[in-house]
């Protein structure tokens, strides 16, 4: 019992010691600048969105056409998203919204198995 609190304790230090140096180190590299990189800059702008289509892609990798119910679901909540999106820019609210969509359609309306 000892032995799992011990290996608990120590996961958990260092997880917390890895979240506190990555939260830190962008102040420790570029702390004395007034101005962020180009590259930088360039990378937060590029990055999110190139993010989200990675992990569209991903989600749909596997999609099965073969039947309704394999496939609906996931085309109907990404409508959803895409459209919530576009008319509120409101991320939380697409995705969230996609989301609770998709496990309604999946569990009740076209539920496999």
């Amino acid at each position: 019992m000892a032995d799992n609190r011990a290996y608990s304790l120590a996961v958990i230090a260092v997880v917390a010691v890895c979240t506190i140096l990555l939260r830190a180190f962008p102040f420790l590299v570029f702390g004395g600048r007034k101005e962020m990189p180009r590259m930088v800059q360039y990378l937060g702008a590029v990055l999110p969105a190139s993010i989200m289509a990675v992990l569209v892609v991903y989600c749909l990798r596997n999609m099965d056409f073969t039947s309704a119910e394999r496939f609906v679901p996931s085309l109907v909540a990404g409508l959803l998203v895409v459209g919530l999106h576009l008319w509120r820019k409101n991320i939380l609210l697409s995705i969230g919204l996609g989301t609770v969509c998709y496990m309604v359609l999946v569990q009740m309306v076209f539920p496999v198995g």
